[in-house]
């Protein structure tokens, strides 16, 4: 969530032998979470994620829509905003848009905006799928983004598993949440070596209490088998309500549910 933003928690768990793999996308190592050197891997070695035919959801943002209502309406199929005024932070009717083929989240260092990917049934059911954003952003310094997989029930042991989340002006991280009550907040994370200014796609495979994998742009950069969910999530995000003017631009949103 972005009360997460800029922190990467040691975790002391995984001295303890937890499964987690990071993958090095470079030609030469590069260390994991943990602190230890990755093995070198050759690009063309890295697992890539696998041809997943049709998606369950996918919205591409090609109809353009205005701030203040239109979008709302426009794509009530398919995006679920918190209330306007939530938390006295959440404002996504007053700053997001549609246009040249892209979701824009204008950023106005006033108002944050929060919400869930899906139809107004179906974007609260996911228990496990593979979920992929395409997105980058402009401007922005001090604010931030956390896309999440998120509790339905909004019980937080249930697992928060968060691609991609971080300051603009920083780096990108997924973060992985322990399940266990009381130690949420903790986390595994991988962070990666590419900036927010450019388009990336982000990718997260979740098999309900098996693993779950994290995809940059098709290439596979972290997996997890330990603090797996096997309750329904929701795919959404979350952005701040301070910083820097800029635009989040998303290009596309699709998500393939487990049959």
């Amino acid at each position: 969530m972005v009360k997460h933003l800029l922190m990467i928690a040691a975790i002391a768990v995984l001295s303890a032998g937890l499964s987690l793999t990071a993958v090095s996308t470079a030609e030469s190592g590069e260390p994991d979470p943990t602190g230890s050197a990755v093995p070198t891997r050759s690009a063309s070695s890295v697992p890539t994620l696998p041809d997943l035919g049709a998606p369950t959801f996918e919205e591409d943002f090609d109809t353009p829509a205005a701030a203040g209502g239109p979008f709302a309406a426009t794509y009530a199929q398919s995006w679920q905003p918190y209330p306007d005024g939530m938390g006295g932070k959440y404002w996504s009717g007053k700053i997001i848009s549609a246009h040249d083929g892209s979701m824009d989240v204008a950023m106005d260092g006033e108002h944050g905006a929060a919400g869930t990917f899906g139809t107004p049934t179906g974007a609260w059911t996911h228990v496990g799928g593979t979920f992929s954003i395409r997105a980058r952003a402009t401007g922005g310094g001090d604010n931030g983004l956390a896309v999440m997989l998120w509790p339905t029930s909004d019980d937080w042991s249930e697992g928060e598993l968060n691609y991609p989340e971080g300051n603009f002006d920083g780096a990108v991280h997924a973060f992985h949440h322990l399940m266990v009550p009381g130690h949420e907040q903790e986390k595994v994370s991988y962070t990666a070596d590419v900036s927010w200014r450019d388009w990336h796609t982000y990718t997260t495979q979740w098999v309900p209490g098996k693993y779950v994998e994290y995809y940059l742009d098709g290439r596979l950069v972290m997996s997890v088998t330990h603090d797996v969910p096997t309750t329904p999530h929701r795919y959404m995000f979350q952005i701040g309500n301070w910083g820097s003017s800029g635009h989040l631009l998303i290009d596309w949103v699709r998500t393939w549910d487990r049959t």
